[in-house]
């Protein structure tokens, strides 16, 4: 699968103290859009998956191409990973929100857990959407890449189904 090009994202919650949790995840999807409701694949064990459970909730933060960086340090063993990157809480959900690295965030509401084998899949409604602009950071054989030229001026996607027209659904 290193040889499949993927997009790069940086999955975000907080623990029962409130401490912010992250880590760098290249198997996401969307699964539907009525309603809007993405897939993570995570690790297990790890302390993000351990909060992403006890809050119920997670962010998806859709790294730009500035966002090496921050892609590194989430896969990192450093403890404090938040102290290496500008962030804030999403004005709904309150979890965190790589501002400075993300191009997008969907804040997400547990909906699912499935264990499969080393991983669980976390299928979450997305309840929360915020759009930065900027090119999205790819990763494949190993390493990092821009998207292609040619795609950079192409226009977005509408929204999915149950997002507002500015960005931002009804919690």
């Amino acid at each position: 699968m290193s040889r499949f090009p993927t997009g790069v994202a940086v999955v975000t919650t907080t623990d029962p103290a409130g401490r912010p949790r992250g880590l760098t995840c290249s198997s996401l999807s969307s699964v539907t859009t009525a309603p809007p409701v993405l897939s993570v694949c995570l690790k297990a064990p790890s302390s993000t998956l351990d909060a992403l459970v006890a809050r119920q909730a997670f962010a998806v933060n859709l790294l730009h191409t500035g966002g090496r960086a921050a892609a590194r340090v989430f896969t990192s063993a450093v403890a404090e990973r938040f102290a290496h990157v500008d962030w804030r809480p999403s004005p709904v959900l309150g979890l965190p929100w790589l501002t400075g690295d993300a191009l997008a965030l969907a804040g997400c509401r547990v909906r699912q857990l499935v264990e499969v084998g080393d991983h669980v899949l976390v299928l979450g409604e997305v309840v929360e959407v915020h759009r930065a602009g900027g090119v999205p950071l790819l990763y494949g054989l190993r390493r990092f890449a821009d998207w292609p030229a040619a795609e950079q001026d192409a226009e977005p996607d509408a929204e999915p189904a149950g997002v507002g027209a500015r960005g931002v659904s009804a919690p």
